[in-house]
């Protein structure tokens, strides 16, 4: 029996019905030649669904908007082989026991369906949560050195244990990627690795057993088709995903150029948080960390603390995992904590009034001991006691 289902997206707001026959279409829509995922969208909504779209005649699709006489003809043309390659692609995945997610769905990766060029269906296998509650990216070069391997390792390290149901994302590429995939299996986090490729392979082959281990404890997802080739511009292209099914990216290491920084400008154009670890100015593989910080596209990040301050995760976190880390339970007696045990907050001005100490006297005790975490400063020189 079919099911009904309501395109939640406002630009999408048709009812269609959700069959075999919708889904052959939905995959033969992404097939189209010329027609890229925003424009998929918009054939949606002005069709009501993809079968429909097949159906229409080129006079009709040159009426829809965006599409015009010339690309009209294109997909006039593209439309047999791509129903032909749909129905191949649906075959494969009923028989390999592959999940296919259609935008029009509910359970839709929900971070994803807010990005413009969200992929109108993408293919994924896994027991991982796509709609987990919290899911932070992680990426990097893949000339990673050893700093970057026992900074992804403490990082990951201490996100398990304050969130032990954190969704970590990578691109299961070699050096940042795969560690980062390594190393939340090891502390018992989902991973999902988004593929630059098709489900007929696993690229490259020598990562072939850890994916595997993330299908049970986590997934492999993708939008391209079976057959398709990890080329240089699929990586590309897989970057949005990435950076869209997460709350922040984290970058570890990067140079001046790289897929990590594409990544990183992808998740800045969404409106994501973006994170990067600083590195000496010497450090080839910190210089696209460091630029990023530089230009206001990341921000500065030196801990799992930091980040989970950064996105405001601290009142969600587990206090109890390690307490010498993330938590204070016993405050010095200090006559600035005394002050804000009183009052809860104070400018820096009238902590200056109040302790009868110079400002230029009285910042250096405050950063000391904000950075015990014994206190925290919010915009306007305003401090709190965390």
């Amino acid at each position: 029996m079919a099911n009904i289902l309501i395109i939640s997206l406002k630009s999408l707001k048709k009812v269609i019905v959700m069959n075999d026959n919708e889904r052959l279409f939905l995959i033969g829509l992404t097939g189209l030649k010329g027609v890229g995922d925003v424009l998929s969208r918009q054939l949606l909504q002005y069709f009501g669904s993809a079968e429909e779209v097949f159906k229409a005649n080129r006079n009709l699709l040159e009426k829809t908007p965006g599409i015009g006489a010339y690309t009209a003809e294109k997909i006039d043309n593209a439309r047999p082989e791509a129903l032909s390659r749909a129905e191949k692609e649906l075959a494969f995945i009923d028989k390999n026991k592959i999940t296919l997610f259609v935008i029009t769905d509910d359970d839709y990766p929900k971070r994803l369906k807010e990005c413009q060029d969200a992929p109108v269906v993408f293919y994924y296998r896994g027991t991982a949560d796509l709609n987990a509650a919290k899911i932070i990216s992680i990426v990097g070069t893949r000339r990673m050195t050893e700093y970057g391997r026992k900074l992804t390792e403490q990082f990951i390290k201490q996100l398990a244990e304050m969130f032990p149901d954190l969704l970590i994302v990578s691109g299961l590429a070699y050096g940042a990627d795969v560690c980062a995939h390594r190393n939340a299996l090891r502390h018992q986090l989902p991973t999902v690795g988004v593929l630059a490729h098709g489900f007929d392979r696993i690229y490259p082959a020598a990562h072939r057993n850890i994916a595997a281990e993330m299908l049970t404890h986590g997934g492999l997802l993708t939008d391209f088709m079976s057959g398709t080739n990890p080329d240089r511009e699929n990586f590309l292209q897989r970057n949005r995903l990435i950076a869209g099914l997460a709350d922040a990216t984290v970058i570890i290491e990067s140079a001046m150029k790289g897929g990590s920084l594409v990544t990183a400008d992808i998740a800045f154009s969404y409106g994501r948080d973006v994170f990067a670890f600083p590195g000496r100015t010497t450090d080839e593989f910190s210089s696209g960390c460091n630029r990023l910080i530089q230009m206001n596209k990341a921000g500065l990040i030196g801990s799992a603390k930091d980040l989970i301050m950064s996105l405001c995760w601290d009142t969600d976190a587990k206090t109890t995992a390690q307490p010498s880390l993330f938590s204070f339970s016993e405050k010095p007696d200090h006559p600035i904590i005394r002050l804000l045990q009183e009052k809860g907050e104070f400018h820096v001005n009238q902590l200056a009034v109040e302790m009868d100490i110079p400002i230029h006297k009285l910042t250096p005790v405050l950063f000391e001991l904000e950075m015990e975490g014994h206190i925290k400063a919010f915009p306007g020189g305003v401090y709190k006691l965390t």
